[in-house]
């Protein structure tokens, strides 16, 4: 009981850190500069018109930053933001409870809306195109259906699945962005700016390291830089150098590329027992035991971005740049 308390609160801190160093408006949100300049655009027009933003769908990796934004258009429109999930929407009730409870031009943000049931999708649909709510009332032939008007209000979806995505519900997000990753340049400004706000003192080459091998992703950057800062307030003076910052990272089992201990065994396993592939992700996933969905979703694409596998109709194939990267030789066909 008492280590699942303590969990709880070392939980806790973190999502307060998190929160923390997350940028409350346009200016300071550091990358993703047409996605930003673009719905600048979209709200200051809605303003202008005095409207509500059409619905928005944010999608790409995880760790790009698709809920701060949110937070940043209800904060630049100067309304209130109201926050849940796909898996957290049971039942068609469920979605009515908080659709009835916005204020006129609030803001709901459903993270993982790819998960949403077909039924509350179903449900949905008028809210999002007239603003209002079929309810159905009673059973059987005494049923009948009761048409609710709803304040007009934005929906911010945001998905790292947009192919699961029905053509129906993403027909009806007006505007549509894809976070890419982040430059080098970018997560390192990123990363000072998060150590500024914890007052720890980092130096330019330092926060060039820590940036490389956050895999593009600023959620990365931000929990590489929290243990880096843990070890130079225990094992240095608190200032965080680059000889440190590569110390740091060593001991993390962060390579120089942002690969960990989870990819290297992924890759490993592909090579050593299947000579690279093809292999199917079923067959990864029983290997190094990890679930096929997060392998999927938080490990490859990064893989596939830097061009260490690819994916063939045949299953995942270790590419020759991640033999070289390994220092290892390319199997011959």
């Amino acid at each position: 009981m008492e280590e699942r308390m303590v969990s709880a609160e070392a939980q806790g801190l973190e999502d307060s850190l998190e929160q923390s160093v997350r940028p409350h408006d346009l200016k300071h949100y550091i990358g993703q500069e047409k996605v930003k300049k673009n719905l600048e655009v979209f709200m200051e027009a809605a303003k202008m018109r005095e409207e509500c933003l059409d619905h928005v769908l944010l999608y790409g990796p995880p760790g790009l930053g698709k809920t701060t934004l949110s937070a940043i258009i209800a904060a630049e429109m100067g309304v209130q933001m109201r926050t849940t999930s796909g898996p957290a929407i049971e039942r068609p009730g469920d979605l009515a409870a908080i659709l009835t409870a916005l204020e006129p031009g609030d803001v709901l943000f459903i993270d993982e809306i790819h998960r949403l049931n077909r039924m509350v999708e179903e449900v949905l649909y008028p809210a999002m195109e007239d603003f209002c709510l079929d309810i159905v009332i009673g059973k059987g032939p005494t049923a009948r259906s009761v048409r609710l008007d709803l304040p007009p209000f934005t929906l911010v979806g945001a998905t790292t699945r947009a192919g699961m995505l029905s053509a129906p519900l993403r027909d009806r997000f007006g505007v549509m962005a894809r976070l890419e990753y982040y430059k080098e340049e970018e997560l390192a400004l990123i990363v000072k700016r998060t150590a500024d706000i914890f007052e720890t003192e980092i130096n330019d080459e330092a926060a060039s390291e820590i940036a490389r091998r956050a895999r593009g992703t600023p959620r990365i950057a931000n929990r590489l830089l929290r243990r880096v800062r843990d070890f130079a307030q225990v094992q240095g003076d608190g200032i965080i150098t680059l000889d440190l910052a590569k110390h740091s990272l060593q001991e993390l089992q962060v390579d120089r590329l942002g690969l960990d201990h989870i990819d290297h065994k992924l890759l490993y396993g592909m090579i050593e027992k299947y000579r690279g592939g093809p292999v199917g992700l079923e067959t990864i996933s029983a290997t190094i035991g990890e679930e096929a969905e997060t392998i999927e979703d938080v490990y490859e694409p990064y893989l596939l971005q830097i061009g260490f596998i690819q994916r063939t109709p045949r299953g995942r194939v270790v590419t020759a740049a991640c033999y070289e990267h390994f220092g290892l030789e390319v199997p011959k066909s």
